[in-house]
């Protein structure tokens, strides 16, 4: 009999209890344990909980790190340091700051004979894969990606970091004009605040100062800088009655002229009614590619990009061949 995949995670937020409910939904892995920075005894998971002080007490009982973190704070720090003692899947998602988080983590997973696969989920993650794909089977044209309208959890995860805020969410709005026009071939070029907008709402501790608040927001480098943001103070009310689902989804447009000068469109598109257990589910299924890569002898980081997508499956590469092919 198979043994199961064993899965440690790190973090309990949103993507956390996600991947505790995607793993029901894959019976060849099996949570053991969830790592946290709070009291292991208020965490109210069904997998044990575990300071993660001790996390290194469970290195031979764990074939796999999901880490659950934010990737404003937790994963610069986490991931390079779990990394050397565990294989690890993460859904960092600051596209600027990739190439420089790939290199620690890369660093790091090689001192340990490991394999981490960073930038995990559906952007980045299965739209970089479509990005990658249709550029290289059209390569005459142009590619636009488009997110929302929906929750980003990145994003409110870096409102929520923010001195002063209680709580915080932040949506991502594609301009429908701008959509209109790449859908129509028109192969525009648009800036970054021609392609979405930054709506935000924020519940503020009593005596914070909303000013400087909203500044922080709408000058954050990478997060919200490049963009139109708008930002809406709310009361805690209205925050749990307006903003506690998390929809998301988007696009990846590909217009392109092939050989004869004949118009070529593709275009992959997600709606999700809860992007963090749409994206815990894609953690859980690199975790699995993870191993196989462990088993096939490599080390180091590696990105979506990387992994062959039969690796993601729990079906025999005949059984793919024969059912899918």
């Amino acid at each position: 009999m198979t043994k199961n995949i064993r899965i440690g995670l790190v973090g309990y937020g949103n993507i956390g209890k996600g991947v505790e409910l995607a793993l029901d939904k894959f019976p060849d892995m099996e949570g053991i344990a969830v790592f946290t920075r709070r009291n292991p005894e208020e965490l109210d998971s069904k997998f044990k909980a575990v300071s993660l002080d001790h996390i290194l007490d469970y290195k031979d009982q764990i074939d796999v790190l999901i880490l659950c973190g934010g990737s404003a704070t937790d994963l610069p720090e986490q991931g390079p340091a779990l990394a050397k003692h565990f294989s690890t899947v993460d859904s960092y998602d600051n596209h600027n700051n990739i190439p420089h988080y790939f290199k620690e983590m890369n660093t790091s997973a090689k001192i340990a004979n490991q394999v981490s696969i960073i930038s995990v989920g559906w952007d980045p993650g299965l739209f970089s894969i479509n990005r990658a794909i249709l550029e290289s089977v059209l390569p005459g044209g142009e590619t636009y990606t488009f997110w929302g309208k929906g929750l980003s959890q990145g994003h409110s995860d870096a409102i929520r970091r923010i001195d002063g805020v209680k709580a915080g969410v932040q949506y991502t709005i594609p301009i429908e004009k701008s959509l209109e026009q790449v859908r129509s071939g028109e192969n525009p070029e648009l800036s970054t605040r021609e392609k979405h907008e930054r709506v935000c709402y924020v519940v503020t501790e009593e005596q914070a100062d909303k000013k400087l608040i909203e500044k922080t927001i709408k000058t954050m480098p990478d997060y919200f800088e490049p963009y139109e943001t708008t930002v809406h103070f709310i009361n805690e009310e209205t925050f749990k009655k307006d903003h506690k689902k998390m929809p998301h989804g988007g696009f990846v447009i590909r217009t392109a002229t092939s050989g004869n000068e004949n118009k070529q469109k593709a275009e992959f598109q997600l709606e999700l009614e809860s992007n963090a257990e749409f994206t815990s589910s894609i953690l859980v299924a690199y975790a699995r590619a993870a191993v196989k890569f462990k088993q096939d002898g490599k080390a180091g980081a590696f990105s979506v990009l990387d992994v062959p997508p039969a690796y993601l499956s729990a079906k025999t590469s005949e059984q793919l061949r024969k059912e899918l092919l």
